[in-house]
């Protein structure tokens, strides 16, 4: 077994036992990001060198138009997905094994978390996890201190606000807050007035 396998599996949604095969390539994976993101934060890059090394943790290239400020964290790396023109502020924290897509024109606020894995609710499952994607659809803001959970699809042009707990799906063009994050108003884009 070896990555591209534990990726077919996470990507199906398969539960990943603890302690199986894919446990443990999984973890072998995870020591590479922990690498790869403390070079990253351990001092200053210019953006060349944040998009190498970004491009380094997700296994393909990013796009000239993307900005990371560090630090940043992810504890797999190799399930995250960038479009154009993004912008991720620093503090953010990805835990992309289920998967993490972000579209085109996205801005990600300061320490926002982003988290693909459930554990086992039964005890005696506890170590084994349910991977579910986080897809972010183009040109959304989420605002600082957010947290989005696993199996959650923003729609594009949505807005979530500061610190919300994103429990659920945004729909296109709404706005939410709270924690559970709720929809509090719908944007009218200018393109549909």
């Amino acid at each position: 077994m070896d990555l591209a396998d534990l990726l077919d599996a996470l990507n199906a949604r398969q539960t990943i036992l603890g302690g199986s095969p894919l446990h443990a390539i999984m973890h072998r994976t995870s020591q590479e990001a922990l690498r790869i993101t403390g070079e990253l934060n351990a001092g200053y890059h210019d953006p060349v060198r944040v998009r190498e090394l970004i491009g380094d943790l997700i296994g393909k290239p990013v796009d000239e138009t993307v900005t990371v400020f560090p630090p940043f964290r992810s504890d797999f790396g190799k399930n995250i997905t960038l479009g154009k023109r993004i912008f991720i502020n620093s503090g953010c924290s990805f835990q992309d094994q289920g998967g993490v897509v972000i579209g085109d024109d996205c801005l990600i606020g300061h320490n926002v978390v982003i988290a693909t894995l459930n554990h086992d609710m039964d005890p005696d499952k506890r170590a084994d996890m349910h991977p579910a994607p986080v897809v972010i659809g183009r040109n959304v803001w989420i605002g600082a201190n957010a947290t989005v959970l696993a199996g959650v699809t923003i729609g594009e042009n949505a807005v979530v606000a500061a610190a919300a707990v994103v429990t659920k799906d945004v729909p296109a063009n709404a706005v939410v807050v709270g924690a559970p994050a709720r929809v509090v108003r719908t944007l009218t884009p200018k393109s549909d007035q």
